[in-house]
């Protein structure tokens, strides 16, 4: 509930800061910095100024170990009246004052941070330049002290600073991770049929390196999909992904430049691509939604439409719509229309599985993408060896987990040898791999 402060809560505040600040200064004789949040209006504390706050502490904290000042005691209180921080620090106190515009002037939502440096004989150190009008950008107090804006003006101003800031945060975090995701699938090993540090798998023309480019041409990409899906997040879900499709189709020409007409990551592109817009349609600028099954469900919210207008329309032109009308099975494409399972309900527990015994996380890896081919879905399977040959090496991967949640690596190089003689290569289940890798670090905030 959103509690409004009173002149008498602001007067009482200020008391109890000052409070604090003179049993820091008499305690330890030393500078103190007393760290608050800039705040218009008489709304001092919600979960996106927390946010914010918590994130400006975090700055000042890696600032300070940088410059290796020790921080002597740290006092901290998060009220209604807004967040505060009081430290006592062993340093010069010219040195922590720039140290703190620093951190004041590092991006615009520094606009928001207040932090004063007090001396031990309790002078507080001038900051030198006077700052900027949120609304306006003028130094100086002359818009204050003239009121030429007004309260819900400065308000507004205050969010922007901070929405804009966490925006591109998660955006980048969304892209390290993606980048990072991708990464993980091609180094895990071994892998059945694929590309990974044991051999090509049944790719005579990829290495590794192929897909490291690969992966360096679509770093973009994951973060225009978090804008997209952000940026269309109050419109039909489907409009978000016909969105993504062009910007997906950009993405796979440049992988194809990247790799010299190879297709490494085509079924990611549209997998991870999707669920990255996804996490942008689910944002909030307080937190970002972490929750997996809520994300994969928008995704395949945001694709089933497209889907089911595309088979409505199937005639049986290319191998995919004729194993579909055949069989019902579509592909990937029927995996992400669906909510990823293959992600939610067979990747991942069997990752966590893993992990639970004590695995290190590339075994653990191996184990979820045993568990996805064992699920006998992979279309690219199919394709490349036939319905029995790929039912076969399915029920080969499974039997590889019967015996608990970690695998046997020996075994799983049997089977790698086993699918590359037969020219199989279950890159659905690797693209699924990659979703999963992308997720798990997404929820746990790595």
């Amino acid at each position: 509930m959103v509690r409004e402060v009173s002149l008498p809560d602001i007067l009482d505040a200020r008391e109890q800061r000052a409070g604090r600040q003179r049993y820091l200064l008499e305690k330890y004789v030393s500078p103190i910095i007393s760290f608050s949040m800039n705040i218009p209006g008489p709304v001092k504390d919600t979960a996106l100024i927390r946010r914010a706050f918590a994130w400006g502490a975090g700055e000042l904290e890696k600032s300070l170990k940088k410059a290796e000042i020790p921080v002597a005691e740290r006092l901290e209180v998060r009220a209604f009246t807004g967040c505060e921080q009081q430290l006592a620090l062993r340093a010069d106190p010219g040195m922590i004052k720039t140290l703190c515009v620093a951190i004041e002037e590092s991006c615009p939502m520094g606009r928001l941070f207040d932090m004063d440096v007090i001396a031990p004989d309790g002078r507080k150190l001038d900051r030198g330049e006077e700052r900027r009008c949120l609304v306006c950008g003028q130094r100086g107090r002359g818009c204050a002290s003239r009121r030429v804006h007004s309260v819900p003006e400065l308000q507004a101003a205050a969010r922007a600073l901070m929405e804009e800031h966490f925006a591109a945060l998660d955006r980048d975090t969304v892209v390290r991770l993606a980048d990072q995701a991708l990464r993980r699938e091609v180094d895990t090993t071994p892998k059945p049929g694929l590309v990974d540090g044991r051999n090509t798998g049944s790719h005579r023309d990829m290495t590794r390196d192929t897909f490291y480019q690969s992966a360096d041409a679509l770093r973009s990409y994951w973060g225009r999909c978090f804008d997209l899906g952000r940026e269309s997040a109050g419109r039909p879900p489907e409009e978000s992904f016909l969105l993504l499709r062009e910007a997906g189709l950009r993405a796979d020409a440049a992988m194809l430049s990247a790799t010299n007409g190879r297709n490494t990551h085509k079924g990611v592109i549209f997998t991870l691509g999707t669920v990255c817009g996804a996490v942008g349609r689910l944002w909030r600028p307080e937190t970002p939604c972490r929750d997996i099954p809520a994300i994969c469900a928008e995704a395949g919210a945001m694709y089933a439409p497209t889907l089911a207008r595309d088979q409505a329309a199937f005639t049986g032109a290319t191998a995919g719509e004729r194993l579909y009308l055949k069989t019902g099975n579509a592909g990937v494409r029927g995996e992400l229309a669906a909510g990823l399972p293959g992600v939610t309900d067979v990747a991942l527990p069997a990752m966590e599985a893993a992990l639970s015994a004590g695995c290190d996380e590339n075994t653990a890896a191996v184990a979820s993408l045993l568990a996805l081919i064992g699920r006998g879905t992979d279309t690219n399977m199919i394709h490349r060896g036939g319905e029995d040959a790929a039912r076969e090496a399915s029920e080969d991967a499974a039997a590889l987990l019967r015996s608990g949640p970690v695998p046997d690596l020996a075994a799983v190089e049997a089977l790698d040898d086993a699918f590359i003689r037969r020219n199989l290569s279950p890159g659905g289940c690797a693209d699924l791999l990659a979703v999963s890798l992308f997720l798990r670090a997404w929820q746990h905030g790595e």
